[in-house]
């Protein structure tokens, strides 16, 4: 699948201070992701604005997630977007129907700004920092040291909510659990761009 950006371009992709993401993490790829923050897949970026998180938001975030259960995610394969290499979930549709629930009940949160046509699918990013003249020769180096990694299998039971300062550092503000109960907050831990 080819994928192009079709407005904004590098402008489009600006992280604002006080933009929010819902991501799952999958701490079993720590090791093998090189674009500087942890390994996560994206189920919605950008999501509301930080000043839009009321109470009721919460309570309908977790509501959204309560009611769907756990599932496992597993990583086989590489794959690439231009400049990224990336490995794709197993199955897709778990966190295509979250992020399907997520834009449903707030329309206005549009995957990637609406910048790819299509909209990325689901991903774990491994590499984002080569260039264009570097990054087929450098991915293809990583793949082969990395390929005896891989499958990874991942269980996902909750997923985070994720706020930028606009610089670059992003930190938890919830995590919302699937299947069940109320958010846990867990304060002060830093992440990167939801890529």
């Amino acid at each position: 699948m080819t994928v192009t950006a079709t407005r904004g371009g590098a402008g489009g992709w600006a992280d604002l201070p006080g933009d929010t993401a819902l991501s799952i993490r999958v701490p079993e790829a720590n090791h093998l992701v090189s674009a500087g923050f942890p390994a996560h897949v994206t189920v919605l970026y950008p999501f509301l604005h930080a000043s839009r998180l009321s109470a009721s938001a919460h309570a309908e975030l977790t509501e959204v997630f309560a009611g769907r259960a756990p599932f496992t995610l597993t990583f086989t394969e590489f794959r690439r977007y231009p400049g990224v290499l990336y490995l794709p979930p197993a199955p897709e549709a778990p966190v295509r129907a979250l992020t399907a629930a997520l834009t449903d009940r707030w329309p206005e949160a549009v995957p990637y700004r609406g910048i790819f046509t299509p909209p990325l699918a689901p991903h774990l990013t491994l590499a984002n920092h080569e260039g264009p003249d570097t990054c087929e020769a450098a991915y293809d180096a990583l793949e082969s040291r990395l390929a005896p990694h891989l499958p990874l299998v991942s269980h996902v039971h909750e997923v985070h909510l994720i706020v930028t300062d606009g610089s670059g550092g992003w930190r938890d503000l919830r995590t919302y659990r699937l299947g069940e109960g109320a958010p846990e907050r867990r304060p002060g831990i830093a992440h990167a761009k939801p890529v």
